[in-house]
């Protein structure tokens, strides 16, 4: 992994500073790639990825896969603020038939686990050969499922993060470093 530069920025008053750098999220994502290309040589694979954080993992996940592929996008959230609510609200569903496919749902974080348990609860009553998950971020401390985990980039501590897609009060997904919240954790 290349080194950090650390910067601090602010978004809405709050301050963030530098945690991942793109360098560094890039290297891991080409890494996830190419477990993927291996796991599933010969298989066509549908990417799932979940809006709107995950817009930018995605991206550079599909550039280093090989494969024969196809990617949908569904909608949830979960998040006000800072903190996750546990309320998940489908906002856009999937349109495709999924019946006996190898399904890859791209996360880009998962913390409690409550909006992926949802999603694969959903997808599985339509019945797909497999699901497996891809997500750039894990807060193991947070994470309450007993979900399978099988591509995971980063884990991070129970801090809210901001950069590379994840958002905080709409700014901050432009950003291509992620940064952790400065000096404050949430419960």
């Amino acid at each position: 992994m290349a080194p950090e530069i650390f910067h601090i920025i602010k978004v809405h008053g709050q301050e963030f500073e530098t945690y991942i750098s793109y360098e560094n999220i890039l290297e891991r994502t080409r890494e996830i790639a190419d477990r993927i290309n291996s796991d599933y040589a010969g298989k066509t694979p549908l990417f799932i990825g979940v809006l709107n954080g995950v817009f930018m993992f995605a991206a550079d996940l599909m550039k280093g896969i090989n494969l024969s592929s196809e990617i949908s996008f569904i909608k949830l959230s979960s998040y006000q603020d800072t903190k996750n609510t546990g309320n998940i609200q489908e906002l856009i569903g999937l349109k495709e038939n999924i019946k006996n496919l190898d399904i890859i749902i791209i996360e880009d974080i998962i913390d409690t686990g409550e909006t992926i348990s949802h999603i694969i609860k959903k997808l599985k009553q339509l019945g797909p050969r497999s699901v497996e998950i891809a997500t750039l971020l894990l807060k193991p401390e947070c994470f309450d499922q007993n979900i399978p985990l099988k591509y995971v980039g980063f884990k991070i501590p129970h801090k809210f993060v901001i950069g590379y897609g994840l958002d905080y009060h709409g700014q901050g997904r432009n950003l291509k470093d992620i940064y952790q919240i400065k000096d404050i954790q949430y419960h």
